[in-house]
């Protein structure tokens, strides 16, 4: 099946990429052209070695790469990448012998209607080297964790760069977490110090967390400092009710700005801790190499994303989620971040395209979900919002469906690459994603990421045929790969979780399919899938179908056991004065019959007043299951909602 064409890139746009002239440098290097995306992949899978060289030189990475063979290991799980480099990221990221203009904002950020500000490459590089030399006096060294329980604001950029320009290793959490899930993170990492915050905005209300900081810090013994940014104001009072306490406008100011210093470090170097969602135990500590990190991130900005110098990049997300890390790395391309704290529906569904319009955004990242509860209100952009600057956008976190890429071609925006991208925390950044250069095919990702060689297996690994689901695999090592799990000394735990379904390579978790036009379709994730009849089918084509309701505001879909057997049931949460009549449950059930198949049709369908979601958005169907199996959730805190899954216990419906 070849999905239709929603949208075909100019050929101005083509010759113009980053992919065009990066193409021409590396076809100069092989010493045969490069003719197209198509063409430069296939040539990173067949000379790795020519490609991520050729990344590291045309995009100018500061470091010595070292005389040390480009790549070392037996297998998968020993490669190591430029094993004699040395190098620092945030020297790449600052980049201060760049032309860049110091009076150029660097990071411009709003917090609802409650706050604005903004920083030149003058002011971030003045707050990063204050912030170095307080925490080299607070005896930060490299190897040492710093944390930040922080909104996405500049504060939180700096404290990052001061953090990894020492060595040291930074690690994140969102302020809205509860105080046992940034315990069940922080506390196995056991940081120095920790920036946080005195609170946060949300839809309009504000939140102080000054006593739950107050219980955190009391159980990490580890920590020497605690840095509060002031957001509501409180930031004096927070500070002095901690040990060691202290505002983040008096942790940096004892020094005056002065030249930054970089320790360059080994390419395998900690940069990162990032961690899993958590819901089936205690979330994972993925620890990230920073060389990996950086050469990942710059061809996804550059060659994927088509970030330029000067561009206005937009991630909608929070610190609890590895975009965080993959916007900032934009100041790499020297590209303006726009940051954002809030609702992205406060005061209403235009506040991200007021946002747009006045800042000149070209590029907006924002998740599946928000697209989808854009076309639910009847968003449009209409002409109150100039996005004339607007080249792409990006979506993840879920699959998006058909109707969410008609509707942002019809609604949003005509000229516009629109690109479904999907990957995780566990590589914090894209197996497959976007291709400026080439067209975009409703419902589908465009491809695999140069370099990742992508495919999708059967069970008995065996490479699926076109149209056929299976597991997405990446069968060759990549820089981006972990180093492993923090606390995992023999590596069992990471061992267990990528190379066990398939020895020796990568597995990913996802229930996938790769389409005739060599793009892909993922279905959900694979212990997600249902198996009714001993058939898997993926749940994105279950909410496909329901999520053209305006009756349903959300759905969750699980697999429920029933002897030796499964049946589907799906559960959905009604838009205000709805309600699930028998005619809405066979116009439900029909749809998704004709749409996807009959062993796509839910055995039952219950009405839910909520659904469980993580902290960053995704909706959680494996807590749903236990819940309905009577089986205890292991890590609740790491829902956002955790008082939704008392919607799922006891259902009559359910009973058998």
């Amino acid at each position: 099946m070849t999905a239709e064409i929603a949208w075909t890139p100019s050929k101005d746009r083509i010759t113009s990429s980053a992919i065009a002239a990066f193409a021409g440098f590396l076809g100069t290097r092989a010493g045969r052209p490069v003719e197209d995306s198509a063409d430069l992949a296939a040539l990173a899978l067949d000379d790795p070695e020519g490609f991520w060289n050729a990344l590291w030189d045309y995009f100018g990475v500061i470091g010595d790469k070292g005389d040390a063979p480009f790549m070392t290991g037996d297998d998968m799980l020993s490669t190591r990448f430029f094993p004699g480099a040395r190098l620092n990221f945030a020297e790449n990221l600052l980049n201060i012998g760049a032309d860049r203009d110091p009076e150029a904002p660097a990071l411009v950020f709003r917090g609802e209607d409650k706050a604005q500000l903004t920083w030149t490459w003058g002011e971030l590089q003045s707050h990063v080297s204050r912030l170095q030399q307080a925490l080299n006096d607070a005896g930060v060294v490299p190897g040492d964790r710093v944390a930040g329980l922080l909104p996405n604001r500049p504060e939180a950029v700096a404290a990052m760069l001061a953090t990894v320009s020492l060595g040291a290793t930074w690690c994140s959490a969102s302020p809205d977490f509860g105080a046992r899930a940034v315990l069940d993170r922080f506390g196995q990492i056991e940081p120095k110090v920790l920036f946080a915050t005195d609170g946060y905005w949300y839809a309009g209300k504000h939140f102080e967390i000054g006593q739950k900081l107050g219980a955190i810090v009391q159980q990490l013994p580890t920590l020497s400092r605690t840095v509060v940014i002031d957001y509501l104001g409180t930031a004096q009072k927070v500070a002095d009710d901690l040990h060691n306490g202290s505002t983040f406008t008096a942790f940096e100011s004892r020094y005056a700005s002065a030249p930054l210093g970089f320790v360059r470090l080994p390419f395998d170097h900690p940069l990162y801790i990032v961690f899993s969602s958590g819901t089936t135990g205690a979330p994972k500590c993925i620890v990230h190499r920073a060389g990996g990190v950086l050469l990942q991130h710059i061809k996804e900005h550059a060659l994927h994303a088509d970030v330029k110098p000067g561009d206005r990049l937009f991630f909608f997300t929070t610190l609890g989620w590895m975009m965080w890390n993959w916007l900032v790395s934009g100041l790499a391309r020297g590209a303006t971040l726009l940051l954002y704290d809030g609702s992205p529906f406060h005061p209403g569904p235009e506040v991200l395209f007021d946002y747009a319009s006045e800042e000149g955004m070209t590029h907006f990242g924002t998740s599946a979900k928000y697209i989808d509860s854009l076309r639910k209100a009847e968003f449009r952009s209409g002409p109150d919002h100039d996005l004339a600057s607007l080249r792409a956008m990006m979506s993840t976190g879920s699959p998006l469906l058909g109707d969410g890429f008609d509707y942002v071609y019809s609604e949003i925006k005509q000229d516009l690459h629109l690109a479904s991208i999907s990957g995780g925390t566990d590589i914090v950044s894209c197996f497959v994603t976007g291709d400026p250069t080439a067209p975009v095919h409703r419902g589908e990702i465009q491809r695999p990421g140069f370099g990742l060689a992508v495919e999708v297996w059967r069970d008995d690994a065996t490479l699926a045929d076109g149209g056929e689901k299976g597991e997405l695999v990446c069968t060759s090592p990549f820089p981006s790969m972990p180093l492993g799990f923090w606390g995992d000394e023999d590596g069992s735990r990471y061992r267990s979780a990528y190379f066990e379904r398939f020895p020796g390579v990568w597995c990913q978790g996802d229930f996938a399919e790769r389409r005739a036009t060599g793009g892909f379709v993922i279905h959900g994730r694979s212990d997600a899938t249902l198996n009714p009849g001993g058939v898997r089918i993926g749940t994105a084509e279950i909410y496909a179908e329901v999520e053209k309701f305006p009756q349903v505001k959300e759905a969750v879909v699980i697999g429920q056991d029933i002897g030796d057997d499964v049946r589907v049931v799906l559960f959905v949460m009604l838009a205000p004065r709805e309600k699930l009549t028998e005619t809405l449950s066979k116009e439900i059930k029909t749809a998704i019959r004709q749409g996807s198949s009959p062993r796509h049709v839910p055995a039952v369908i219950v009405p839910v007043a909520d659904i469980p979601r993580t902290k960053s958005g995704k909706i959680s169907e494996l807590a749903v299951r236990d819940v309905v199996h009577g089986r205890a959730v292991k890590n609740t805190d790491s829902l956002a909602n955790p008082e939704a899954l008392d919607c799922f216990r006891d259902l009559p419906a359910l009973r058998v």
